[in-house]
């Protein structure tokens, strides 16, 4: 068989189709993903956020304040992203 040099193989299109097909009727046989949780914690936000972070909007409370190392990683990563991507640019452009 003679490799041909082609980025999508038969073999690997059928795979993917298989795949991306299996993901999508999940939700029909009832497997859901991100279906919340039977917890609390929502409402413990809701009532707790302006007292704990005084911070009116529940959404910043949330976001900087109990998650905020999860927020500085997110923005570090991105920020990486970003200047990578910038590195790639500035050598093709040379």
């Amino acid at each position: 068989m003679k490799d041909t040099g082609a980025i999508f193989q038969p073999k690997f299109a059928v795979v993917l189709i298989v795949l991306v097909t299996i993901i999508f009727l999940l939700p029909a046989f009832g497997l859901t993903f991100g279906a919340p949780a039977a917890t609390m914690t929502d409402q413990y936000y809701i009532d707790n956020s302006q007292t704990e972070t005084g911070a009116n909007n529940v959404v910043a409370a949330v976001v900087f304040d109990f998650r905020g190392f999860d927020t500085l990683g997110e923005a570090t990563v991105l920020f990486i992203a970003v200047l990578g991507v910038a590195m790639i640019f500035r050598r093709l452009h040379k």
